[in-house]
């Protein structure tokens, strides 16, 4: 059965806010289009960030807001049947690592939804390690696309070559409710043992500003949630939801 299009999943950031950069429109030989805006053509927001910080609530909240289209990153994971799958020292599937999900067809699919305004894409579910379905995307022609997951940094600079790249952000802020929404979320999914999901959260809580700093030197800009949905409402000359 097909699932439905858009899903929903502190302290200030520390950089100060800003106007979103907006690449120029980019025709098929490279060279960038006479006039151009954001607005003559479809563009990818990235959201990216340490896990629990808040991006899919974010993009739950542009979507309702502004109507755009959410991608969640984290259908493009690979099932367990992948031998490409990366594992932890106990067997099983290691979802904080970098390549435990499949970057090109994530970029694929924004590619498909930018050009053409649909794209079928999965229906991943972390508890199975496995895809159970397809669901379908739609985006209006000045839409702007939101694409959510830990490992969205990634996808800045393949996005950004294609001149499909809006903007970029790293969501952030408290370390402390980050790491108990994670631990909540993780818990309900059944993504691991309890005992283990205490131990994954204080690895994480530890690593988070090599997270954050991760996605800085991917090109991303962070923020906290509400500053950042400020700032891409200001794409559109509204506020903010409350």
């Amino acid at each position: 059965m097909a699932a439905v299009d858009h899903r929903s999943g502190g302290t200030a950031g520390e950089q100060p806010a800003g106007q979103p950069v907006v690449d120029p429109v980019v025709d098929p030989v490279g060279a960038p289009a006479a006039g151009a805006t954001s607005r003559d053509r479809r563009r990818v927001i990235l959201l990216t960030g340490p896990s629990g910080a808040g991006k899919s609530r974010l993009s739950a909240r542009l979507s309702a807001t502004h109507g755009w289209p959410v991608v969640r990153l984290d259908d493009f994971y690979r099932e367990a049947s992948d031998p490409r799958l990366p594992r932890s020292p106990l067997g099983i599937p290691d979802w904080d690592h970098a390549d435990s999900w499949d970057a090109g067809a994530a970029v694929d699919a924004l590619r498909t939804l930018v050009d053409e305004g649909r794209v079928e894409v999965p229906v991943y579910d972390i508890g199975a390690s496995a895809v159970t379905g397809r669901h379908v995307v739609d985006a209006r022609p000045a839409d702007f696309v939101l694409a959510e997951g830990l490992f969205a940094g990634r996808l800045v600079e393949p996005l950004r070559r294609e001149g499909l790249l809006a903007d970029a952000l790293c969501v952030r802020q408290n370390r402390t409710i980050t790491a108990l929404r994670r631990f909540v979320r993780d818990l309900s999914e059944r993504r691991k043992p309890p005992h283990i999901l205490v131990r994954r959260g204080l690895t994480l809580w530890r690593d988070e500003p090599r997270v954050i700093a991760q996605a800085r030197a991917d090109g991303a800009r962070c923020l906290h949630p509400r500053q950042a949905e400020a700032e891409l409402g200001a794409l559109l000359g509204v506020g903010t939801s409350t």
